[in-house]
């Protein structure tokens, strides 16, 4: 067995797979802290992941951060894969649980959501949408999940365009600890219209 089949049979199995036409194969699956955490930091230490608050963290600070996480009831960490390559994480979260639930009122079935996508090699047409599609289908491959709420910085154009996009539909600024956010929420009837919208134009 070669090593590159060594590793791939090493890695946490897929949870989510989806192929989006003319971008590519897309893969979840369990981050692995330990043996990834040097690839993470990379990510969230670029310049490109301001917004996810994590640019002075060390290489120690982010295992232990998404060991954490991954011992959690709570929350939980994957790592997106494209074409057998890694390209994006996203965290998962009960809002209950969370900063963002004293804001509004969590009702059953609803679930958090941070994505990140790996600062870009060569560039894809479509491929950050795809991305979001894909955390999203991912989501409400769960028949337990009615809704995705976000929070993203109320300065992070990109993501807002990038949210609406998929479904999301945004309330009101709220007050974070360390930033200001836009609270928006996405129903999986939102999810779907805005797949349907996009194939009929």
């Amino acid at each position: 067995m070669t090593a590159a089949a060594l590793r791939r049979a090493a890695e946490p199995p897929a949870l989510f797979e989806r192929d989006e036409p003319g971008v590519g194969r897309f893969v979840l699956r369990p981050l692995a802290p330990s043996s990834e955490a040097a690839l993470i930091h990379r990510w969230v230490t670029s310049p490109h992941a301001r917004f996810w608050n994590m640019t002075d963290k060390t290489l120690d600070e982010i295992e232990a951060f998404y060991s954490g996480l991954m011992a959690s009831a709570h929350a939980t960490a994957e790592l997106g894969l494209h074409d057998g390559r890694p390209a994006f994480l996203t965290e998962l979260y009960d809002p209950a649980h969370d900063q963002v639930g004293k804001h509004y009122g969590p009702a059953p079935g609803d679930r958090g959501m941070h994505v990140l996508v790996a600062p870009a090699e060569t560039r894809v047409p479509g491929f950050t949408l795809a991305v979001m599609r894909t955390v999203m289908a991912r989501l409400f491959s769960d028949p337990s999940v009615g809704r995705v709420v976000v929070e993203p910085d109320i300065r992070n154009d990109k993501i807002h365009a990038l949210n609406r996009k998929v479904g999301f539909v945004y309330d009101r600024p709220v007050r974070f600890r360390e930033k200001t956010a836009c609270l928006a929420f996405c129903t999986r009837e939102g999810f779907r219209a805005s797949l349907e919208g996009d194939a009929a134009s």
